[in-house]
């Protein structure tokens, strides 16, 4: 294919139209050159941890002289058990059966001809992202493993550590034999801004914004390319009155254990009008032991003056932090409708001991998943099987729910005739 000379484009078409061309050879290469790949990744990453780690340590101390918020310092925050999982990561992809060139059946069928489907790479990817260093290797594994190639874009608290990683990462690429410019990651302060990236869909084929909702609103306003959009907490909890406060108070703190970013957390309680006010006082004593802040809204503030009142606006955003609010409703009918109206609609959970109840939830909340008596708790790697994600989507556009190898991954069907006329 021949490539147009744009040696005088912007900064943001010469990447993505590398990143383009890179898409290309790199879908024509052996899955096994491409576990080869994810295992160099492993190592380099695990050669380089004293290195990144010395990298981290600048950037957390260039954000607190900034006055970085205390999530986004958390989040950039580096730890020797947060390295070590992103290289089981990589080493379990590059373990992984290859999802590209799977055969599906198609959904019809043509006379005298065979119909199928087969898996190919989407193509080129940006990842824009704030904090969380070890999440652009992740994406890079991802997408090696689906023959995608990566643009990293992340923000200047986390520039020294997503450098070093970004030249571990790119070193074993190289060295393994893979196309130049499969992974490319681009500095905050020159180059190539968000504007000027997201907005070249002649050569990428999907934007994946992470971090907290203005960042994923702010790159979804700009983007011409696709995008799919992560989404990041308000996810709330129906407690019906068939339900134990066992399982409510279980599946709330469980909720919040992913580490370090608690995507699916339990940030909102609705409460049935016929909960035991025990219950509830018993609940947030349990909580606030655990650390948690509790609110409230005007009624729950007015029986319990001790409750800090949650403000309307509350209900539609994330926390990102120990806060919970509590509701009361009068129904299951009124929790859903609130629901829908203002989760986040990516995680939503119910505690109940009715298969009715359960059933109706299910099915009538919008959101790309639903829990029963289950935490609704992120896991990016459980160690076992092939579940690893990036995150979560709360759109019902190009995909929806966990972000995997599937999602990365797009389809073509083919007609396979028998040459009779």
């Amino acid at each position: 294919m021949i490539i147009e000379d744009l040696s005088h484009s912007s900064d943001g078409a010469n990447v993505a139209r590398r990143a383009y061309q890179a898409s290309l050879d790199l879908a024509a290469t052996k899955s096994t050159d491409r576990a080869a790949g994810l295992q160099a990744m492993a190592i380099a990453l695990k050669d380089r941890q004293n290195d990144i780690l010395e990298a981290n340590t600048l950037d957390l101390e260039a954000s607190r002289d900034m006055a970085i918020p205390e999530l986004i310092v958390e989040w950039l925050k580096l730890t020797p058990e947060r390295i070590k999982t992103t290289v089981q990561i990589l080493e379990r992809l590059g373990e992984m059966p290859d999802p590209i060139g799977r055969v599906i059946n198609a959904s019809y069928q043509v006379d005298r001809c065979q119909v199928y489907c087969q898996s190919l790479p989407l193509g080129a990817i940006a990842l824009i992202y704030e904090a969380f260093p070890e999440l652009g290797a992740i994406a890079a594994g991802l997408c090696l493993k689906t023959a995608n190639s990566l643009i990293l874009k992340g923000g200047s608290e986390s520039w020294q550590t997503n450098a070093v990683i970004g030249e571990a990462l790119m070193s074993a690429i190289d060295d393994v034999g893979l196309p130049s410019g499969c992974l490319q990651v681009l500095p905050p302060d020159r180059g190539a801004s968000i504007r000027d990236l997201v907005t070249q869909d002649q050569y990428l084929n999907l934007i994946i914004p992470y971090g907290r909702p203005s960042l994923v609103q702010q790159v979804v306003r700009l983007c011409t390319a696709p995008v799919l959009r992560s989404a990041m907490g308000n996810c709330y909890l129906y407690w019906s009155p068939t339900g134990s406060l066992e399982m409510a108070r279980w599946m709330i703190l469980d909720s919040h254990q992913s580490v370090p970013d608690p995507v699916n957390a339990i940030e909102k309680v609705l409460i049935d009008r016929n909960q035991k006010p025990s219950s509830l006082v018993r609940l947030w004593n349990s909580l606030k032991e655990k650390g948690f802040n509790i609110s409230g809204d005007a009624e729950l503030v007015a029986n319990f003056p001790d409750l800090k009142l949650a403000e309307p606006y509350e209900w539609t955003q994330p926390y990102l932090n120990k806060t919970i609010a509590f509701k009361v409703v009068d129904s299951l009918e009124i929790a859903i409708g609130w629901i829908n109206r203002y989760s986040s609609g990516h995680a939503d959970s119910i505690a109940t001991e009715s298969y009715l109840e359960s059933r109706q939830f299910a099915l009538d909340v919008n959101s790309a998943s639903t829990f029963i008596n289950a935490s609704p708790r992120f896991w990016r790697y459980q160690n076992r099987g092939d579940a690893i994600f990036l995150g979560m989507s709360n759109q019902k556009g190009y995909r929806r729910g966990l972000i995997g190898l599937d999602t990365l991954t797009t389809i073509k069907e083919i007609v396979q005739g028998n040459g009779l006329f």
